[in-house]
């Protein structure tokens, strides 16, 4: 296991190479950021200076050079919008994110899990009729409207939660929600089918007709085994949400990462965008590295050789 995790982080260094490399591409695709920088009254020498200063003066190639050395050291520019390191700027958010994240997904397993055994153990009744037609509508609905929503009802007509901001639990509350709702409806159906599929298999039946109790033969035999790939989807479902929380944090003002990405492509501030870009693919891959292993631990059956 030692040797597949070493293998596996090795692995991660071609991969970000051509990550920063596609990303270091679009940017300089999307226009010259020097005219952003500055008033709209500088004058030519200005942002030729400017443009000297930031390397945007010299060839493509030595541009590409400089900045991979500069990765290489951490380094990732300053934001000119923020006047910080970027680098910096972005792990101070990453938490933030990771916060929200979080919390969607505790508030997704503790609805989801529940309601896809319920489903899976009362087949063909009223309670599963319910149930999946809830993580129809969960994946149907779209992620903005049902985070408008949320704010219309509770932050305008009922007060009862804040609908901006950070800080406190309350806080938390609605965009964790918004954010865990959608993925909570897929986790439920995944949940059912899995559950479905091991109730169905001949360990279980055995445990039955040793005269085991159902409870037990549910949640000791079968659960283990359909757990595999809800835990999979769980640890996956978390790196996308840490990129893909830009939605949830706009509707909200929350400070986190993907406020900063929006805003930071808004403004072509390219250090920003490339250091947010680079963590949340470290990120990404590192849960899939801790996902592997996880589902290993579940199933001893599975070898990494």
């Amino acid at each position: 296991m030692r040797s597949y995790a070493l293998r596996r982080l090795a692995q991660m260094v071609p991969v970000l190479l051509i990550i920063v490399s596609i990303v270091f591409v679009l940017m300089h695709l999307s226009g010259d950021p020097v005219a952003l920088m500055l008033p709209e009254d500088a004058t030519q020498e200005d942002m030729d200076a400017l443009r000297k200063a930031l390397n945007l003066d010299k060839p493509f190639y030595v541009q590409y050079a400089t900045y991979l050395w500069d990765v290489l050291h951490g380094d990732f520019g300053k934001s000119f919008r923020f006047n910080q390191d970027a680098l910096e700027l972005v792990l101070e958010r990453l938490p933030v994110t990771l916060e929200l994240a979080v919390a969607a997904k505790i508030i997704a397993i503790c609805l989801a899990v529940p309601l896809g055994i319920l489903s899976a153990t009362h087949k063909n009744s009223i309670l599963e009729l319910f149930v999946t037609t809830g993580t129809v509508l969960g994946k149907a609905m779209p992620h903005f409207w049902f985070g408008i929503m949320l704010v219309l009802v509770f932050g305008v007509n009922l007060q009862w939660l804040p609908v901006s901001g950070s800080g406190t639990f309350l806080h938390l509350i609605l965009p964790a929600i918004t954010l865990g709702f959608g993925n909570a409806a897929y986790i439920a159906r995944l949940t059912r089918s899995s559950l479905l599929d091991s109730l169905h298999q001949d360990y279980v039946r055995t445990a039955k007709s040793k005269g085991l109790k159902n409870s037990v033969v549910i949640y000791k035999h079968a659960f283990r085994n359909a757990l595999i790939p809800v835990v999979t989807i769980i640890m996956m479902q978390i790196g996308g949400m840490i990129g893909g929380a830009l939605v949830t944090e706009a509707i909200f003002a929350w400070p986190g990462l993907g406020q900063l990405i929006v805003q930071s492509v808004n403004s072509k501030d390219m250090a920003v965008v490339q250091a947010a870009i680079f963590v949340v693919a470290v990120s990404v891959i590192l849960i899939n590295i801790v996902t592997d292993i996880l589902v290993g631990w579940l199933d001893p059956r599975i070898k990494y050789r």
